[in-house]
């Protein structure tokens, strides 16, 4: 259970937010270009003086400037360019719209924890339904409790980064629903409903009633409505405008051919179907009963409102009306009540649709949309997925605007399409956390998350078109990833101080193991965190099985420090080293600049320590006063020893946080 270490990191970069300083790098860099005509097929694209050519060398910079959400992956570039490109970005974390977390889900929220405990906004996730085609397959006297268990672990820690006004999602199906309703009740997690979502595609040829429904575990410790997204709204309103712009006014032609846009169109719930009447200012509306829902006692709800036209009382609903006299009066005044061509017809409310308008989610969404093929058009193959457009609908009532929505089932990597696409239509700053630990991870979500920030329409593994500039200006700007060490990595990472210990091992097995193994005769093995080698920091190096081998890579300390300290940071940056030793004869200075969550700022210098002498730390602390490295900040962490007034170690703190137990 300790955290696990960072032990890859790149980044995947809109062109755009690039300086142009690095145009002529980029332009330069062949396997990027490779890259970017196997996913975006820039060679095929037309070329004219303004949007450059990708073929020629001379036209690839205008060819940059001319497609700004062409996406740079630094993994294509040497370190020093993307030590330099990040130290371009005086807000790094803030930039970054999108973190991606190659790992087992469990042990990336454990990592997580400090950095983004109570702030994640929505949690949406779609875990296998614990079904025979679902993979999560166990004896069958097992299969219910084994599945609750990998929920419990993973529902309860993902608890403490849910926002005290956020939501948690999650998709099941008729085999898990109430067991899960039941876990959510466990945790504590208040309930806001159930969305039953109506596929419209019936599963026949099974046993008993044919299934065409799935549901949507929706919870959250709001106390208010929780309200869709108003596109539909937005639309409505336009479609009349231009109805009327049409015939040159409100005519009976207008609101004939309005009224029957709203009957065809099957994006309309029935409620927004009711909005089907245009007025004489050509306000939209639609006409709500003024009945009292039960019988009134006081007489004044019985009193008649007066026809406009004939003078007359008009006719009283049975119960009564459902507001006083004086609210009738108003509303009379402000033009909101419908009158019938005489007084024989009962008044009724006019209720105006406006931009303002909300609707409440409703328990059941029809929506027929295949998610397969959403990456078809892509040129990318995953079994099953669910529709983008499901998802959008579920993301935008949860984050109507901002926040960071977490997806630890990320799978193709939906969710994320679904944020994108969002913050494309309204211009939201909503970011995204997507975790996956299969391998297409890197074959179908990294490419699927590239491809939908390049642009928003495909045909044929081939952009449709390009995205428009207000489209670019509102995608991802800078999208991290990380790679986790395993579980199989942390165990084929012990190693034993005497062969004693493994004789030992041999004859005691579990006891031995658990009670004194893993505490004293493995505690220099790297995967426990060996601070004595942290005096070179960019050396540290794991066993570490990819792609099918097993071999000795170095991981990202720095990174997984800031992760356990929780740091937003601010500025990465990277400088000479004045000793002028360090790992490959070269030193260097690694200095994280952020702030924590209590608002305090900090700087943590990461240098090549190894064999330093006294005057190296003199020399050491003159240069970093020297560059103002730490100035202003409340908090001060070098690995190993210093010199440097106010900082102290980050060893000791390092190895307690791997260490700490997890919070749920």
């Amino acid at each position: 259970e300790k955290k696990k270490f960072v032990t890859e990191v790149f980044y995947l970069v809109t062109v755009g937010h690039v300086r142009e300083a690095f145009y002529a790098e980029i332009a330069a860099c062949e396997t990027q270009w490779e890259e970017w005509k196997a996913l975006f097929a820039v060679d095929a694209m037309p070329t004219d003086l303004l949007s450059g050519d990708p073929t020629t060398p001379e036209g690839r910079i205008a060819f940059l400037k001319a497609h700004p959400t062409l996406v740079l992956d630094t993994r294509h570039f040497p370190p020093d360019f993307t030590d330099r490109l990040l130290a371009s970005f005086d807000d790094l974390d803030e930039m970054t719209d999108g973190l991606l977390v190659h790992s087992e889900n469990w042990q990336a929220l454990n990592l997580l924890q400090e950095k983004y405990r109570e702030r994640v906004k929505c949690i949406h996730i779609d875990p296998p339904y614990n079904t025979q085609t679902s993979g999560f397959l166990y004896k069958n006297d097992y299969q219910h409790s084994s599945w609750l268990a990998m929920m419990e672990n993973r529902v309860r820690i993902s608890q403490t980064l849910l926002a005290h006004d956020g939501h948690f999602l999650s998709h099941i199906d008729e085999n898990e629903y109430e067991r899960l309703k039941i876990l959510f009740d466990i945790v504590g997690i208040p309930d806001a409903g159930t969305v039953i979502w109506d596929k419209r595609n019936p599963m026949t040829a099974r046993r008993g009633v044919a299934t065409q429904h799935e549901y949507i575990v929706w919870r959250s410790a709001i106390d208010d409505s929780i309200y869709q997204k108003n596109t539909n709204i937005v639309e409505m309103l336009e479609t009349a405008k231009a109805i009327i712009a049409k015939y040159g006014g409100v005519t009976e032609d207008a609101r004939r051919e309005y009224a029957e846009w709203v009957r065809k169109n099957p994006k309309l719930s029935g409620g927004e179907k009711a909005y089907c009447y245009i007025d004489e200012q050509g306000r939209v509306y639609r006409p709500v009963s003024l009945r009292a829902p039960e019988p009134r006692t006081d007489p004044k709800f019985f009193q008649p409102l007066i026809h406009p036209v004939t003078k007359k009382p008009c006719a009283v609903p049975p119960n009564g009306f459902s507001r006083t006299p004086e609210t009738l009066k108003a509303m009379v005044e402000r033009g909101e009540i419908l009158f019938g061509p005489d007084e024989t017809t009962q008044p009724q409310q006019k209720r105006l649709l406006t931009e303002e308008s909300q609707m409440q989610v409703r328990s059941v969404i029809q929506d027929a949309k295949k998610g397969k093929e959403y990456l078809d058009v892509m040129g990318l193959d995953f079994p099953y997925c669910h529709p983008v457009s499901l998802y959008q609908e579920l993301v935008a009532a949860a984050t109507p605007d901002s926040g960071i929505v977490l997806d630890y089932f990320a799978g193709s990597g939906t969710t994320g399409h679904a944020v994108i696409n969002l913050n494309r239509e309204d211009g939201g700053r909503r970011k995204f956390i997507l975790v996956e630990m299969a391998d297409y991870f890197d074959t179908v979500l990294l490419p699927r998350i590239k491809k939908v920030t390049f642009t928003p329409e495909w045909k044929d593994g081939k952009p449709k078109r390009m995205a428009t500039p207000e489209e670019a200006e509102r995608s991802p700007r800078i999208v991290k990833v990380i790679r986790l060490e395993s579980y199989e990595d942390a165990l084929n990472n012990l190693t034993f101080e005497e062969q004693s210990s493994q004789q030992a091992l041999e004859l005691f097995r579990d006891d031995y193991l658990l009670s004194y193994m893993l505490r004293w005769e493995t505690r220099h093995s790297e995967t426990l965190l060996n601070v004595e080698q942290l005096q070179a920091p960019f050396s540290y190096k794991l066993h570490l099985h990819r792609d099918g081998e097993t071999r000795e890579r170095t991981v990202d300390l720095p990174e997984t420090f800031a992760y356990l300290l929780g740091l937003d940071v601010q500025t990465r940056r990277v400088l000479p080293s004045p000793s002028g030793r360090g790992a490959g004869g070269e030193g260097r200075y690694l200095v994280y600049r952020g702030a924590l969550r209590n608002g305090r700022t900090v700087v943590i210098l990461w240098r090549e320590t190894r064999d330093w002498t006294e005057e190296d730390y003199r020399r050491d602390r003159d240069f970093v006063k020297e560059q103002k490295l730490t100035e202003g900040a409340d908090e001060i962490y070098t690995n190993g020893d210093s010199f440097i007034p106010d900082a102290r170690s980050l060893d000791g703190l390092f190895k307690a946080r791997m260490f700490a137990p997890v919070e749920a």
